[in-house]
């Protein structure tokens, strides 16, 4: 007990600033291949070198942060390769958490799905009116919310873990899209309301199939 408020705080410490540089990272602050000096990083965003080196390995292992030759970090490249790459992985993993959802989810989850997926409809109608970094961020978070719960339900808390990094990697490429004004919303919402309702009818193929175009379509693909 005597040290546990320290190693708690510490964790904390860490997890700020992961998320900060993370949102950085998805928003284009900080750019591909920019180089994240420890010194610099500290007077944007507080923390000991301690706590920032603990935070860029943790984003190195979440692939959002490379380390150099140099024992250096910077900001994982992002390529047509690496692109392609990360979708790959999105549709490998998240269609199998989805299937695994559908066979053992409750009226809990679905309710959680439906929940999730009307509160991004609400994101989605503020983004459009007035797509400031504010309501990019919140429908940014909307957007996860979805994903983290199609695959709530799928009784595996390592491809959960697996589906969020690959989810986290994937997050620059949607916002882009968005700076750029190239997001059809409208198909977005019709791509929502029938992965409602293949969730609820349990229609695993229909889910798959509009689950698959949407991470296509988030990804710009």
């Amino acid at each position: 007990m005597l040290f546990g408020d320290r190693k708690r705080e510490d964790e904390t410490v860490v997890a700020m600033l992961a998320a900060a540089i993370r949102r950085d990272i998805s928003f284009g602050v900080l750019n591909p291949d920019q180089k994240l000096k420890i010194d610099a990083l500290r007077q944007s965003y507080g923390g000991s070198n301690h706590s920032m080196r603990e935070t860029l390995r943790m984003l190195t292992a979440e692939g959002l942060v490379e380390a150099t030759n140099q024992r250096g970090f910077r900001v994982t490249s992002a390529t047509q390769e690496d692109l392609h790459d990360i979708l790959m992985m999105r549709l490998e993993i998240e269609k199998l958490g989805l299937s695994r959802a559908l066979e053992r989810g409750d009226v809990a989850w679905e309710a959680m799905v439906v929940a999730a997926l009307h509160a991004l409809s609400r994101a989605e109608s503020a983004v459009q009116a007035n797509p400031d970094d504010v309501t990019a961020l919140e429908w940014d978070e909307a957007c996860r919310t979805v994903a983290e719960a199609l695959l709530s339900a799928c009784a595996s808390r390592r491809l959960i873990e697996m589906a969020g990094t690959f989810y986290n990697q994937s997050r620059r490429y949607r916002l882009a899209l968005l700076r750029e004004g190239r997001i059809d919303f409208a198909a977005r919402a019709a791509r929502q309301n029938a992965l409602r309702q293949a969730v609820l009818d349990r229609n695993k193929t229909k889910a798959l199939t509009v689950l698959e175009d949407d991470i296509r379509a988030d990804l710009g693909a």
